[in-house]
């Protein structure tokens, strides 16, 4: 039970990341989608500048400890994403990459609802003096 529970926590984290790094996106879409990613986004950042540690990451340690399974010290970007999608000299570098991709997106979803904002304000009727 231990070690399903260790795995359904992996899979949530790998989400997270992945709604860390693409959900501005979302925000294209959904423009109420911006709190909760800014607030996502936000937690990314501080784990990764003020070296955090990460609930998820103490959850999974915890369940494979029940589970009997060996675990590591190290977080959950050095054991599963670091070294094993790419090299360690990356690691700045994506970081980087990942802030682009955040902010662009959030860039562009704020030209779209300017843009959406605009188009209503041309279609509403002049205003009677």
């Amino acid at each position: 039970m231990y070690a399903a529970l260790a795995t359904t926590v992996l899979l949530l984290h790998f989400g997270f990341l992945a709604y860390v790094v693409l959900g501005g996106f979302l925000v294209w879409r959904w423009p109420k989608a911006f709190w909760p990613h800014l607030a996502a986004a936000a937690w990314g950042l501080a784990v990764v500048t003020l070296h955090l540690n990460c609930p998820l990451t103490a959850a999974e340690h915890w369940a494979r400890r029940q589970a009997g399974q060996s675990v590591s010290d190290r977080g959950f970007i050095d054991t599963y994403i670091q070294n094993v999608l790419y090299p360690a000299r990356y690691t700045h570098l994506l970081q980087v990459l990942v802030g682009v991709i955040v902010v662009g997106s959030y860039a562009v979803a704020f030209a779209r609802y300017r843009h959406r904002r605009a188009g209503r304000k041309m279609s509403e009727p002049p205003a009677t003096v």
